[in-house]
């Protein structure tokens, strides 16, 4: 009769494998420690050099006498018209500096719009409404369940009252109210914040990708508020989910431009002209991404206002990849074979992103990355372009640059594909995983429900740098970098999450079975 017991593995099999687990172990960590320590050598290196320097030079002054003291000022005496000369000369190069330099940017603060609780839609809800609406075939359906299943949504995504009804109500009408609904409310809760007076904005940037009537978005601000006739005011349509950056991005270059002014940057985008009512795949998937959303943003450059200001804005990138057909294709909006309108999401979308990312952070990195970071980056490209060593390619550790990441939450697979590409933690990657859950897909808003998930946490302490990262069609990747002026205490704060930050992070699962 054959034994039935697995074979048993020997002490010493299981001894050696101790060994070499604990041996691994003990090397990951000599390393760790090792790479902290260069780290630390090559940031405060200026000051290994200069303080035994300076040490070297009080000593050796320390031996001469006051004969030497007088010889030396007798030596360094100028005519009066040589110090003339140099003092003009100084004060003509500080000045000049002064005027040309450019000019701070200050974000004195924003807001995120929270729909009411009879906007709530959860999956359920969701798949219900969409088989009411009797214009998607089963295997339509089956698919937008599960997409929605794997999407790190939670019960409490937001969507316009026109799309909770059966049938939708797809109008204009109903767009303007959605969109109009949003951006008011974001700015007036904005304004009592700052306690500004609408009349001071000096310059207007709106963004909506997909929905742009005429008046425009930036007109109807512009008459609702009764802002001034000669301010600067600008509609970005078209530009996707990274136009929130790009807005912040115009807005800095208009300050540098015009003195004493506020800027009000306002992202929004509208479900209710966009939801895709067709069987397209690549079409349907956007109608299980995109929820309710927006942001009002007020930037100055006024001095007297950063005391109050939040942030700091340091630096701004934009990467743009849509000379490639290929990137330019991903995201794209179309008609389907029943002249229904949809936007396109191409399988390649998540290798576009990826490709984006790359050519901005291979920017951005020289311009934050401590000089110990760009010395193993250069070593590495120099080991493997000169001198043709097989080695991987170093990717720099950007934690080091920032304390937090604002990444767009533009689905979990983008999350999942940020986290492994710059090697971030579940801490620095929470802030965009509970927006997606909480809030969904908000667009070229999410970045702003994300830094106030981590201002509601507590965590926005002076000297800060925070990192938002945004994606978008044509494609794009485009980059914003702050510094936080103050520590943000959380219980001064009014943003989406204070109610209910308690509640936060919670546990997403891999996948969430529905049942209608």
């Amino acid at each position: 009769m054959m034994n039935s017991e697995k074979p048993k593995i020997p002490d010493q099999k299981i001894e050696t494998r101790t060994i070499s687990s604990i041996s691994s172990l003990s090397l990951s960590v000599r390393l760790k420690y090792v790479k902290l320590g260069y780290h630390y050598l090559v940031t405060n290196a200026f000051y290994l050099i200069v303080i035994p320097l300076f040490v070297v030079i009080l000593t050796h002054l320390s031996t001469f006498t006051i004969e030497d003291f007088i010889q030396l000022s007798a030596n360094l005496k100028f005519s009066y018209l040589t110090t003339s000369l140099m003092t003009i000369s100084v004060v003509f190069l500080a000045t000049f500096y002064y005027m040309s330099r450019p000019r701070n940017v200050y974000l004195v603060n924003f807001a995120c719009y929270k729909p009411g609780k009879g906007q709530m839609m959860s999956k359920e809800l969701f798949m219900q409404l969409s088989a009411g609406n009797k214009c998607f075939a089963e295997e339509s359906l089956a698919f937008q369940k599960k997409i929605l299943e794997r999407s790190g949504f939670g019960q409490s995504t937001y969507v316009p009252e026109s799309l909770m009804q059966v049938p939708a109500k797809q109008t204009m009408e109903e767009a303007r109210k959605e969109t109009e609904t949003v951006i008011f409310g974001a700015v007036d809760e904005l304004l009592a914040k700052t306690g500004l007076n609408p009349r001071d904005i000096g310059i207007l940037v709106v963004n909506s990708s997909l929905f742009n009537p005429t008046p425009s978005l930036s007109a109807a601000i512009v008459n609702h508020y009764k802002l001034r006739g000669n301010i600067l005011s600008y509609n970005l349509g078209g530009m996707g989910c990274s136009a929130g950056l790009i807005s912040i991005d115009l807005a800095k270059h208009l300050l540098q431009v015009h003195r004493n002014s506020y800027a009000l940057v306002v992202s929004t985008e509208n479900l209710t002209y966009n939801w895709y009512f067709g069987n397209n795949r690549p079409m349907l998937v956007t109608n299980t991404l995109f929820r309710v959303g927006g942001a009002a943003i007020l930037l100055s450059n006024r001095p007297s206002d950063r005391p109050r200001s939040k942030y700091e804005l340091v630096h701004t990138l934009r990467t743009h990849k849509g000379a490639d057909d290929k990137s330019y294709n991903c995201v794209f909006q179309q008609e389907d074979e029943f002249k229904k309108v949809g936007v396109s999401l191409s399988k390649e979308l998540m290798a576009v992103a990826g490709e984006a990312l790359k050519a901005n952070i291979t920017t951005l990195g020289p311009l934050v990355l401590p000089l110990s970071e760009q010395l193993l980056f250069f070593a590495t490209l120099v080991a493997r372009k000169v001198l043709k060593m097989k080695i991987k390619p170093y990717i720099p550790d950007f934690k080091l640059a920032f304390e937090h990441f604002c990444i767009h939450a533009g689905g979990r697979a983008v999350l999942d594909e940020m986290e492994k590409s710059l090697d971030l933690t579940q801490w620095h990657m929470e802030p965009s995983r509970m927006t997606l859950y909480r809030f969904g897909n908000t667009s070229s808003s999410s970045l702003w429900y994300e830094l106030a998930y981590s201002e509601a946490k507590g965590r926005i302490k002076k000297h800060d740098r925070i990192w938002q990262i945004g994606f978008g069609s044509g494609f794009k990747c485009n980059s914003a970098v702050w510094r936080a002026i103050k520590t943000i205490n959380p219980t001064m704060e009014k943003n989406p999450w204070m109610d209910e930050i308690d509640k936060f992070p919670v546990q997403v699962p891999q996948v969430a079975h529905i049942t209608y």
